[in-house]
């Protein structure tokens, strides 16, 4: 510090009125009590609570992401993990089921990219899952950069033959990261590009903050030729945006990726049989596979070990079940849903009293989205996680429950998702930076419980 920049500062402020101090925030409005019916299963809760403490489900995930590492579907990493998953359940006393499941076979190759002209600079990407490569030699294409698909339909004169770069920044707000808005670029805006002639597709990476790293994703080719398509920092979408307003953009990329045959795979699928309502299905989901990149601990390892830790607390505490509280790690959800689509059709016809995602991280848990426009059916919800306060998964809301169970949308199951502070979720999704050491051992474990409680409660509770 410069030696005079305290003394001005003193000077400074002898000058300035005191800032009047803000006004104290307003009370929180008081919890509702906790209904009787709910309240006579609070001594049995409060036994499964007890679990925050502790590092096993780390431990379990540091197994998986350190001792497998990522595991996109059709890699023989994925089916090491299917193994690992199996072994583990088995350990833990659980009736396991592996249900074969045919999934896609993609794999990433080499990618690289840089910018021709004004300036030369290089440009860091990953490619989308589900593109095709470039030309061996690459290809060489001026970029137009568009912010919307109406921004797109407005330059479709300009396409044809060019790179089409979508920049679109994820934004937060209220409700939370607005990742259901810039995905779709993702999934969608390629194809968009092809239908107007665009030799490849280039799509900001879906996230809020960046150091200079590409998060990549599935992006799905139905109506349209396939083009290559990557995913490219947020950093570099935003020069090339810069670049382009003051004149043409030139960009080189050479992409290889391959699509295989399908592969064969595997659902993980474990059962703690119920005393009364043996027949009745408390599903605890998550999906064993991931990205190519990184470790897949946020996305899903976590999930993983919350599921197959809370179904063995519950084993271990030897409670008792009135319905079965089962175990699915799907295959396949990350470009394909697979899994969850085979799940269903061979289970479908069980009777599901509920299921539970969890695909959100290894974050502090918050609370559980239900899935449901019926108000009677999200409030039976909140009454019971009001018995998890001691963990602060209280908050109940309608929302998205998970991409695997979103399967039996149609059915009458009881459809929810762990909601978790959401802060920093995306900093990691779907990058090299997904991986264990991101993962908060004391978080990762207060999930545990909350999925356990729930699972309980669930598993014992009458039909709202």
């Amino acid at each position: 510090m410069r030696p005079w920049l305290p003394l001005l500062c003193v000077a400074c402020a002898s000058q300035v009125d005191s800032p009047t101090p803000p006004p104290p925030p307003p009370l929180p409005a008081p919890s509702p009590p906790i209904a009787p019916w709910a309240r006579v299963h609070q001594p049995a809760v409060d036994r499964i609570l007890a679990v925050k403490e502790g590092q096993a489900a780390w431990e379990r995930l540091r197994e998986l992401t350190d001792g497998i590492g990522h595991r996109l579907s059709g890699s023989p990493a994925l089916e090491r993990a299917v193994d690992w998953a199996a072994a583990s359940l088995g350990a833990e006393g659980m009736v396991v089921t592996l249900q074969p499941v045919t999934v896609p076979h993609w794999v990433r190759g080499e990618a690289r990219a840089r910018i021709l002209a004004p300036t030369e600079q290089p440009l860091h990407l990953l490619a989308l899952g589900g593109s095709v490569a470039t030309p061996p030699a690459g290809l060489r294409a001026e970029v137009v950069v568009v912010d919307s698909f109406e921004a797109l339909a407005a330059k479709a004169t300009l396409v044809k033959g060019k790179i089409v770069l979508f920049d679109v920044p994820m934004t937060h707000d209220v409700h939370g990261p607005g990742y259901g808005a810039a995905v779709a670029f993702r999934g969608k805006g390629p194809e968009e590009a092809s239908k107007l002639g665009a030799v490849a597709a280039l799509v900001r990476s879906v996230t809020e903050r960046s150091l200079r790293s590409p998060h990549t994703g599935a992006t799905r080719f139905k109506d349209a030729p396939p083009i290559p398509a990557a995913a490219v920092s947020t950093e570099d979408a935003a020069l090339i945006h810069r670049l382009s307003d003051k004149g043409p953009v030139q960009v080189e990329l050479h992409l290889s990726p391959r699509q295989l045959p399908d592969a064969k795979s595997h659902n993980v699928i474990a059962d703690l049989v119920g005393s009364e309502l043996p027949g009745e299905i408390v599903l605890l989901g998550a999906h064993l596979d991931s990205w190519d990149v990184g470790q897949g601990a946020h996305d899903d390892g976590a999930g993983c070990v919350m599921v197959v830790e809370a179904q063995a607390t519950l084993r271990r505490l030897k409670l008792p079940l009135r319905r079965t509280v089962r175990v699915v790690l799907y295959t396949n959800e990350e470009n394909g849903l697979g899994g969850g689509k085979a799940y269903r059709q061979a289970y479908g016809d069980q009777p599901h009293f509920a299921a539970l995602e969890a695909d959100t991280g290894g974050f502090r848990p918050i609370g559980f989205s239900v899935e449901s426009e019926d108000p009677k059916r999200v409030a039976f919800i909140a009454d019971l996680a009001r018995l998890l306060q001691p963990i602060g998964a209280t908050q109940v809301q309608a929302g998205h429950s998970g991409a695997d169970i979103s399967t039996f949308a149609d059915t009458k199951a009881i459809l929810m998702g762990l909601d978790m502070e959401p802060w920093s979720y995306f900093d990691y999704h779907h990058s090299e930076a997904d991986t264990l050491d991101k993962v908060d051992p004391a978080a990762l474990q207060a999930d545990v419980a909350a999925v356990a409680a729930m699972a309980y409660l669930l598993a014992n509770v009458d039909a709202p």
